[in-house]
């Protein structure tokens, strides 16, 4: 079982095995859940959807119900709607 030791500072090493499992990489967030038992699950912190506003550039002009309607044809003469 990976162990840490928590420094003079409050600080650990997150060791390199449970890094790899959770997917961790530099910069990562982590949450401290607690549990009923008195303990605490440790779980990599995820972005909510509204962290993700801006991060796709909008067109300049919106996109009509005419075209909207032309890509939902074309989508399903190609077999991509099911």
């Amino acid at each position: 079982m990976p162990t840490s030791k928590v420094t003079s500072k409050g600080q650990i090493t997150i060791p390199a095995e449970v890094r790899r499992r959770l997917a961790l990489v530099p910069g990562s967030r982590v949450n401290f859940v607690p549990l009923d038992n008195g303990s605490y699950e440790f779980v990599p912190a995820t972005g909510t959807v509204t962290s993700l506003k801006g991060c796709v550039r909008s067109r300049s002009t919106p996109v009509t119900l005419e075209e909207m309607d032309d890509a939902i044809a074309a989508g399903a003469a190609t077999g991509l709607a099911r």
